[in-house]
């Protein structure tokens, strides 16, 4: 019987094969459309789950009521980790973790890529794959992590273990570990580590429990409730500060840090997450479209195939067999359908990076890739064939063999309710597609403030700041620059805020005033 339906399938496809072309390829185009939709969210979903001990990993957050309204953000002052594993049997390991740029140089490679400084135990906590090193490795003071492209940039293909490789134009490091370039599911970013020691040497490290300028993990140990440890650690600035600092310490878990980072009144209960909804809204919409597109061409031939379910019916063939023929033909356009989605999803694969701004990639060897791909095949196709499957094998036999059949001429019908749904669904999206297109060449185009063209800045390093008077007379002097000034941090950037200050007249409430502050890299 299988094979019977499924010579049926494949003759039906190659006695018409514009219309089959049509039909594939209208449902290839929705299902490739939906496919790189779905590899976006699914990278998305799986933000800061590859790390071996997830589920005990948290990310510590501050809460604190400024002008009225609760807030909260990841940014924790220094002293917080070292009294998080001093003082509190529930921690296993405590690291803080601190982005930075620095020029990096090597003979006559010089590079300015965003480092960061990391406490010895980050590497341990996190288990970042390692290529050469351990765990380990950011436990001396003058040693640096790479990741492996960082590797390949500076040394090329010689061996970079135990090399030198100069910081900030001042500072010598020896290469102690190599790890693996980071995936594109992880919310760090960086190209090196260094060790927390230099941070301390540079005179940025410091006591202070109002200074919030790093970002604080914790690792609890086995069975301890992420609801008590919040109870106990609520007051640790409070506390610690003598009571001059107001902000109450919680925890988000690690595998909810990407998603969920978005405060409203004091909680994180949203973020890049109605982001993944809304497109898993739009990868259902193309979908649909697709399907009722196919719905659509399957019931206009239906005059067609009438004779052939006429035949079948007066012979002995029960309905739900011929429903199950005409699904299973639908499953077999979607099959074949799929294959050529994929071709296309990896063809536009580089360009829908670029799009995205990520490396998103197709796992070939995940076997659940194609167990996501036999049931997206399964659901299209009966999602696709359902209703041609129910129409077609409505027709009475009688009617069809006196050749009495006609297509229903009634004002409303399934079918044209269909049409209208699909022209709906293409002009939602374009209309959205267009507003947002407005909307970003609206940001792009209107007044800053000031002149953008031919402004340009870097970060000072190394002795910069020391001979600024130098550098700007020659900039200015060789014609290279007509002005130069130096700032607290970029003018497109902002980096932080501050708050308790005071001055002639204010009040306590005043202290709650947030005002922009400065970061600890001027730039030039």
């Amino acid at each position: 019987m299988f094979k019977n339906y499924l010579k049926i399938a494949v003759r039906n496809l190659l006695r018409s094969k514009s219309f089959s072309i049509i039909n594939i390829s209208g449902l290839a185009i929705g299902m490739a459309s939906a496919l790189l939709i779905l590899l976006w969210i699914q990278n998305e979903l799986s933000y800061d789950r590859i790390y071996p001990k997830t589920d005990r990993i948290y990310a510590l957050y501050n809460r604190d009521k400024f002008e009225g309204k609760s807030w909260a953000w990841n940014n924790t002052p220094k002293p917080l980790a070292t009294a998080l594993q001093k003082d509190y049997p529930a921690v296993e390991q405590v690291a803080r973790f601190n982005n930075i740029t620095f020029l990096t140089t090597v003979g006559d490679v010089h590079l300015n890529t965003r480092g960061a400084f990391a406490d010895s135990s980050f590497l341990g906590m996190f288990q970042f794959p390692m290529i050469k090193g351990n765990a380990k490795s950011l436990n001396g003071p003058t040693g640096i992590v790479l990741t492996r492209g960082m590797a390949k940039r500076l040394f090329g293909n010689e061996e970079a273990m135990g090399k030198t490789v100069v910081i900030d134009s001042t500072a010598n490091f020896m290469v102690t570990g190599i790890m693996e370039d980071l995936p594109p599911n992880t919310s760090f970013t960086f190209d090196y580590l260094l060790p927390w020691a230099f941070m301390t040497r540079l005179g940025w490290d410091d006591n202070g429990w109002g200074n919030n300028s790093v970002y604080t993990y914790v690792l609890l140990k086995p069975g301890v409730s992420q609801t008590d440890f919040d109870r106990q650690i609520r007051n640790i600035t409070i506390d610690h500060s003598g009571r001059r600092e107001t902000t109450e310490v919680f925890t988000q878990p690690m595998s909810r840090y990407h998603l969920y980072a978005t405060s409203e009144n004091g909680m994180l209960v949203g973020g890049k997450i109605k982001t993944v909804r809304l497109f898993g809204v739009i990868a259902c919409f193309i979908l649909l479209i697709a399907c009722i597109n196919f719905m659509n061409l399957s019931t206009a031939r239906s005059e067609r195939r009438a004779r052939e379910v006429g035949v079948r019916k007066v012979i002995g063939a029960y309905r739900g067999f011929l429903i199950a023929q005409f699904i299973g033909e639908s499953i077999l356009i979607a099959g074949l359908a799929f294959l050529i989605a994929m071709a296309l999803a990896v063809v536009s694969l580089d360009q829908f990076n670029l799009l995205v701004g990520k490396q998103l990639v197709i796992h070939y060897n995940d076997p659940l890739l194609w167990i996501f791909a036999l049931g997206f095949v399964l659901f299209t196709g009966l999602l696709a064939g359902s209703y041609p499957a129910f129409y077609l094998s409505s027709f009475q036999p009688v009617k069809v063999l006196k050749g009495t059949f006609r297509k229903s001429d009634s004002l409303v019908s399934v079918r044209k309710v269909l049409v209208v749904l699909q022209f709906s669904f293409a002009i939602i999206l374009i209309i959205c597609t267009l507003i947002i297109q407005k909307q970003i060449q609206y940001g792009e185009d209107r007044d800053a403030g000031y002149d953008r063209h031919n402004l340009v800045y870097t970060f000072t390093q190394g002795d910069a700041t020391k001979y600024y008077s130098s550098i700007r007379t020659e900039l200015i002097s060789s014609g290279a620059a007509v002005a130069v000034t130096k700032t607290s941090g970029p003018v497109t950037q902002h980096w932080s805020d501050g708050w308790d200050y005071e001055w002639d007249g204010s009040t306590q409430a005043d202290k709650k005033q947030i005002l922009s502050s400065s970061p600890q890299t001027p730039g030039l």
